[in-house]
């Protein structure tokens, strides 16, 4: 098998993982092993509950109004 059929194949899998931790864990081998950096957002600021609920409404009015793309739309657009 080439190098690039096992970098897909390896692609593939990371993103069925499920776990935080097995994430965290596959960051840091290739931070050390490729001196590769994962830069940290530092500017994050959680949303407020307010916002996070107005966020919720709208979200049920754009579904309510048919302003959503189902999953198989999503899938089309990036397959």
């Amino acid at each position: 098998m080439d190098i690039q059929t096992r970098k897909i194949e390896f692609i593939q899998a990371f993103l069925k993982l499920q776990s935080e931790e097995v994430i965290s864990q596959f960051e840091n081998l290739l931070r050390k092993k490729s001196g590769y950096v994962i830069e940290e957002d530092n500017d994050f600021n959680p949303m407020s509950m307010k916002e996070f609920n107005n966020r919720i409404d709208q979200s049920e009015n754009d579904f309510k109004n048919g302003e959503y793309k189902s999953t198989s739309e999503l899938l089309k657009k990036f397959s």
